[in-house]
């Protein structure tokens, strides 16, 4: 930024910073911010000004990490986006209009530095907005993953023996992330036998079960068993109406007994050692 810019806002900073922060008090009004909370809101604002003003000959590595600090603070503490973009615009129309002062003719020097003075204030609020974008672009990438952990956890319960516990309703795309969890899972545990527990799913309409049909196939493609448990009477019956076919899939009416199956496809057994 010119050196004349720079030392005509400096030499106006306190005008600048006083009809900022009473601006400023109304914004706060605007999102919700009542009595008691306003004086933590002015200390933002103080801090707020503090990075604007320190933006104005701070290069670009310092002024990233500064904003970025700052921002992410705000976030944390979950202010909206609308506080920071206001504010900016606030500061700039504040500015200008100071500038503009008993100016009647703006010349082309005054327009060349009202350009300059709107691209600075872009840039910042340019990258307020990325930092957000950023940071809710990482928490929905976290809440994919666990949402995708948490769909359908894999446990593995003896060597070469899966669990998967299902729980609620299940739709198509859940079902999807079934199927690529229970293929990942399978390979990384070396799964010769998967046993779905589907003891927590409330209902087993036609959808859902060709969604464990097709879970199940998944599974026997890519070199394993799978045994279907927690049948409880209700669904047995409901998938005999329905015309359901799964007598491609060994099922089993309790956990407990399809463990004892996937123990005798792997040559295994629990044997009671007495003392």
């Amino acid at each position: 930024m010119q050196s004349s810019i720079v030392q005509m806002i400096e030499s106006q900073k306190k005008e600048i910073v006083d009809r900022w922060q009473k601006e400023m008090e109304s914004v706060s009004k605007e999102f919700g911010v009542d009595t008691l909370n306003m004086r933590e809101h002015r200390d933002w604002n103080d801090d707020f000004i503090v990075v604007i003003f320190e933006s104005i000959d701070a290069d670009d590595g310092n002024l990233k990490g500064r904003f970025r600090q700052f921002v992410e603070n705000l976030i944390q503490h979950g202010w909206s986006l609308g506080y920071f973009t206001k504010g900016l615009q606030i500061f700039r129309r504040i500015l200008l209009d100071i500038m503009t002062t008993g100016e009647t003719n703006l010349s082309k020097n005054m327009y060349d530095t009202f350009s300059e003075i709107e691209n600075w204030t872009d840039c910042l609020t340019n990258q307020i907005v990325d930092e957000y974008s950023g940071n809710w672009e990482n928490t929905f990438q976290l809440q994919q993953t666990a949402l995708k952990e948490l769909s359908a956890p894999v446990i593995p319960i003896f060597e070469h023996i899966c669990v998967v516990p299902l729980i609620g309703t299940i739709d198509t795309e859940r079902a999807q992330l079934i199927v690529d969890n229970l293929l990942e899972k399978v390979i990384e545990y070396r799964s010769h036998v998967v046993l779905i527990d589907i003891t927590g799913v409330p209902v087993v309409d036609t959808m859902v079960a060709h969604h464990i049909i097709q879970s199940a196939e998944a599974v026997r493609l890519a070199g394993a068993e799978c045994i279907l448990v927690g049948i409880r009477p209700e669904i047995a019956q409901t998938t005999v109406n329905l015309g359901i076919d799964l007598n491609k899939i060994h099922t089993k009416s309790s956990l407990q007994k399809g463990i004892q199956t996937a123990l005798k496809l792997t040559h295994k057994e629990i044997i009671d050692i007495k003392k």
